[in-house]
């Protein structure tokens, strides 16, 4: 794997301004920018296939904004725990009151000791879900398929058949993030290309596992 090249890939392309501009108007758009995740997924699906050149052209709006939509939903039903958690510590926290009043303190810390538990079960669920679900979109991505978002025992098993790739792509990912915050710096006009130019690279490093994990390794001859 060529980690680096994911970090400069986009620069390769003749086209690469205009491109970068396009996808980083459209990331500010509600709705509209599905067509930014969908355009992600494409150049995903074009590392993995050993293009040259992958970054795409803008020339399939809808389909990317389908693409877009079904990733969206994908991780939307993935994030359905954090949700659920989410409702039930608001209603313990209604339930129980904000702040203990006379006679209702035991009440109030049972509810807090709850809320407090729920939390961590919010965090550890969060901490998977940033883990499996680049997997879970590499696999829809690839088959163009909705349910590969829920092919659990694919997904694990394509993590630990390529865990170190895996690894190593997932915190390039987030360094990549790092760097587009600093996009801040130029106020929201820098964001909005470096957060683009961000997730091309997540891509770019996600399209890059697949491809290495379908390359059989050349074995020595006897």
């Amino acid at each position: 794997m060529d980690y680096g090249k994911a970090f400069t890939f986009v620069f390769d392309d003749e086209e690469w301004v205009q491109k970068i501009v396009i996808g980083g108007i459209l990331s500010l758009i509600p709705i509209v920018n599905l067509i930014v995740l969908g355009y992600g997924l494409k150049v995903l699906k074009n590392v993995a296939d050993g293009e040259e050149k992958p970054l795409p052209k803008w020339d399939d709006f809808a389909d990317y904004f389908v693409q877009g939509l079904v990733s969206f939903l994908g991780g939307l039903i993935w994030a359905a725990p954090l949700i659920v958690v989410g409702i039930l510590s608001s209603v313990i926290g209604w339930t129980t009151g904000y702040e203990p009043h006379s006679g209702q303190s035991a009440w109030y810390y049972s509810g807090q000791a709850c809320i407090g538990g729920l939390n961590c079960l919010s965090a550890l669920y969060g901490l998977f879900m940033a883990v499996v679900l680049p997997a879970a979109r590499t696999k829809y991505a690839i088959h163009n398929e909705f349910g590969a978002f829920f092919r659990f025992g694919e997904i694990f098993k394509y993590i630990t058949a390529n865990l170190a790739n895996y690894v190593i792509a997932l915190l390039l990912i987030w360094v990549a993030r790092f760097i587009a915050g600093f996009g801040l710096i130029l106020c929201c006009v820098g964001v909005l290309f470096t957060g683009f130019w961000a997730i091309l690279v997540s891509n770019h490093l996600l399209g890059q596992v697949y491809r290495a994990s379908e390359t059989p390794s050349l074995e020595p001859a006897d």
